[in-house]
């Protein structure tokens, strides 16, 4: 089991930046990738942005130079800087775990932090 805790979520002015962070315990060796989700109202949850135990990066095409994502795995934790925030980004954030960098079925999710954009 991997328990996930996110933290850093707001309210924030659009241009404006935020950095989210996500603390892993439990079975921390198999977090080979971790990442992170978001869900907007009425939407699906979609994929934000990843990073490999080796530092390879992925991020979705939306969010593709204004966030970048980062790992310590001495602290078990991955942070997400959002910056250039736009009102689209706004949803609920959920760290996540996997066996590969695209994420395509996460083990283990966090409970979310919700994150706010004013236009």
């Amino acid at each position: 089991q991997v328990q996930l805790v996110e933290s850093g979520g707001g309210l924030v002015q659009a241009g404006g930046s935020l950095r989210l962070s996500c603390a892993a315990s439990g079975r921390t060796s198999t977090t080979y990738a971790m990442g992170w989700f978001r869900q907007a109202p009425g939407k699906d949850r979609e994929f934000v942005a990843a990073i490999s135990r080796y530092g390879s990066t992925l991020f979705s095409d939306s969010v593709k130079g204004r966030f970048t994502i980062s790992r310590d795995d001495a602290k078990n934790t991955v942070v997400l800087q959002m910056n250039s925030l736009k009102s689209e980004d706004t949803a609920v954030y959920y760290c996540a775990v996997d066996a590969t960098l695209h994420m395509a079925r996460p083990a283990y999710w966090g409970q979310g932090t919700q994150v706010t954009v004013s236009s």
